[in-house]
């Protein structure tokens, strides 16, 4: 079981990082495959996306000095977006963190505009927390036990 932790985790992380990734698939596979107990799987894909997200949260706090350039993961016009979504919205915009497209460039904008790490990691956790349990509820309701 240590093996299919490790792995959700490395998933998780990285979904939640700015690199191409998906973790909910991860999580729905071993939950129907009946691998281990719920909330362990659960914890684990919570627990590696909300650091990927602290590692976004990290690079936000010196991303100006790297954005537009050509390697940088964030085009201009997304982190644009993502920190009018933050300067309008505020912090309670980070529980859209878990969101497809915008929710890493959020976590980008929060250390880019000094959110304080205790309010981000907070929001970002419960934000994460829920869509794990709606992926855990859909894929048993789907494809668990009968």
């Amino acid at each position: 079981m240590t093996d299919y932790l490790g792995g959700l985790f490395l998933a998780a992380f990285a979904a939640a990082t700015l690199l191409p990734a998906q973790s909910e698939l991860a999580l729905g596979g071993l939950l129907a495959a009946g691998h281990g107990p719920v909330w362990l799987f659960v914890g684990t894909a919570t627990l590696g996306n909300t650091l990927g997200s602290v590692v976004n949260w990290l690079l936000g706090r010196g991303c100006l000095h790297f954005a537009g350039r050509a390697w940088f993961p964030v085009r201009p016009e997304t982190l644009a977006q993502a920190t009018g979504w933050y300067q309008r919205y505020g912090r309670w915009s980070l529980l859209l963190s878990w969101m497809p497209v915008i929710g890493d460039p959020l976590t980008l904008a929060a250390g880019l505009l000094r959110e304080r790490f205790s309010i981000f990691i907070l929001l970002v956790s419960v934000a994460k927390l829920g869509r794990y349990l709606v992926v855990a509820a859909l894929a048993l309701h789907w494809f668990g036990p009968s």
